[in-house]
Formats: structure tokens, sequence, C-alpha cells
């Protein structure tokens, strides 16, 4: 059988060399800035309520959505009948994606019940897993199958690295944030990329609004007191951030969900 992608823009060939541009681009700029520090108040969120007898119970109880997302991926994962793969090993990274969800839901909790440096290693570090799996998945499905697989296991390692280099940086007192914001921007756009890249799946434009999500809770992480004092103290943009992000890997999950295959048609044999 031969696959029928689904029509792009761009070409595989076209798509390897963006994303190969982008990674050294963003890589490149990484280097030319200056340190990013992580705010000295980082820590000193907006609502700070105690809800249900729990501390800072709303940035709490709004992880739940990365829960209830990962929980659904590994349901659904775990039965064949219930997603269409062109090859059952691409399903590997996508199973990295919902556990991923599911750490970052409860790494973040435990960092909520007592915000510091230490506890946020436990937040970001299942993050990476879900945003390297899912860089992964998409170079499985769209550029090569036995490639994202061989660099699945690399991306993570990125990604905890990028991890750790901020952590030195906390411990050196120079704190430095580029390499892990990287990482985000660069998943973003590789969603953005894949957009218009052939695809042997429906749904692709699914990506553009998990990026956009994605993009949206970044925007209110960054506004979390404006949000909080606008509302009048109803929600802070850090609990909207966590809704956000957490609709977004939900998206995620729906869209290899209800996905279909685009066609496959028998391969013609030329006889001499």
């Amino acid at each position: 059988m031969t696959l029928i992608m689904e029509k792009r823009l761009v070409s595989k060939q076209t798509t390897i060399i963006l994303l190969f541009t982008a990674a050294i681009m963003i890589m490149a700029i990484g280097l030319w800035l200056n340190p990013i520090p992580q705010p000295q108040a980082y820590h000193n969120f907006a609502d700070q309520r105690t809800v249900l007898a729990i501390a800072n119970g709303l940035n709490v109880i709004s992880n739940l959505p990365f829960v209830l997302a990962g929980m659904w991926g590994l349901y659904i994962l775990s039965f064949p009948t219930k997603i269409g793969f062109v090859d059952k090993r691409e399903k590997w990274p996508w199973i990295g994606v919902s556990i991923g969800l599911m750490l970052t839901g409860i790494g973040s909790s435990y960092y909520h019940l007592m915000p510091d440096n230490s506890r946020l290693v436990w937040d970001r570090l299942p993050m990476t897993i879900t945003f390297m799996s899912l860089v992964a998945a998409l170079l499985c499905e769209r550029i090569n199958l036995r490639l994202g697989l061989c660099l699945w296991p690399f991306l993570i390692a990125i990604g905890f690295i990028a991890v750790f280099m901020w952590k030195a940086s906390e411990w050196r007192g120079a704190s430095d944030l580029r390499f892990y914001i990287g990482l985000q921007i660069f998943t973003i756009v590789v969603m953005l990329i894949m957009l218009f890249a052939p695809s042997p799946y429906t749904r692709t434009r699914d990506l553009a609004i998990v990026a956009v999500c994605y993009g949206l809770a970044i925007g209110f992480e960054r506004m979390d007191h404006p949000i909080y004092t606008f509302s009048g103290g109803i929600i802070s943009g850090h609990t909207l951030k966590h809704l956000t992000a957490g609709l977004a890997g939900a998206w995620l999950i729906r869209m290899i969900w209800k996905r279909k295959i685009v066609k496959t048609l028998p391969i013609r044999k030329n006889h001499a």
C-alpha cells in the first residue's frame, strides 16, 4: 500500500530545511542575547488564597486539566481500535506526551503548594517531556518514523539539560532561562511549521489551536497580578495559564483521537 499525504504548502524536504533553520536561529539568538534571569518575585503569585484547605488553592487545583488530559491520552492509546496510526510505533511519542501531561499536572501542583526553586524543577522537568515528545511525534508522522523514534530520547535529554542548566545558574547566582525558553519557542515553531508540511492524517489545523492556546497561556502567566486585580480577585493570570495550557494538552489528545488517515491506495507494479 502507498500513502496519499494530505496536501500542504511545502514539501517534506522544505519542512526539514525549515526545522533545521529554526533550530539554528533560535540557538543563535539565544547565544546572542544576554542571560534572561528568572524574576526575583517569580514565586510571589497574585492568588495565594487557601481553597478547600489547599494552600494556593486555585493555582493547585487548576492543574487538574493536565492530569485529565494525560489520563485520557493513555486510555485511548491503550486501545488500538480507538486511534488509527499509519504505523503503530508512532504511538510511543504520544504516550510520552500523555505521561508528560500527567506529570506536569502533578509536578505543578507539588510546586504550587509551597513555591520555591527546588520544587519548580519538578514543574519544569515534566513540561520538557511533553514538549520534546510532541516534537518527536510530529517528526515520526511527517518526516521519518525511525528518525523521530531515534531522536526522541535525545530530545527529552536536551529538555532535562535545559532545566538543569537553569537550576545550575540559580546556584551560581546568575539566573538564566535562555535555554529553557528556547525549547518552548522551538516547540511552538515546530507546530506552526508542521501546519504546512505533508501529513498522513487529517486535523492538522488543530496544531494551530494548540499553539495559540499555549501562546495565550504564556501571556496570562505574565499578566498574573493585573488579571487578578482586573477580575476583582476572582481569578489570576497564573490560574488562567494552567487552564489554557491544559486545554492545549487536551486539544492535542482530541486531535489524535478524532483524526483519520488520509487515504491509502495499492501500489501499482510495473511489469516489463
